[in-house]
């Protein structure tokens, strides 16, 4: 599992707490499965961004692309 999977995980699953939610409930106010919200709890490797951002936007967040400086320009 890569690093920034962890930092999400830890991110959703704290917000998830602190805002007293069950999964079942971040699932329904997000507009995404029940077995999404556990798949990213768990880090599945493959999921969309579109329904990772619809969970991120009731936090206040979203993702998108972010450079990494250390890698050769194509």
């Amino acid at each position: 599992m890569r690093s920034g999977n962890k930092e999400l995980i830890k991110f959703v699953k704290k917000r998830r707490d602190q805002l007293g939610l069950t999964q079942k409930e971040l699932a329904e106010r997000a507009g995404v499965g029940l077995r999404f919200i556990r798949d990213l709890e768990q880090g599945k490797e493959t999921l969309q961004l579109d329904k990772v951002n619809q969970v991120l936007v009731l936090f206040g967040y979203k993702m998108g692309p972010i450079r990494i400086n250390d890698r050769d320009e194509l």
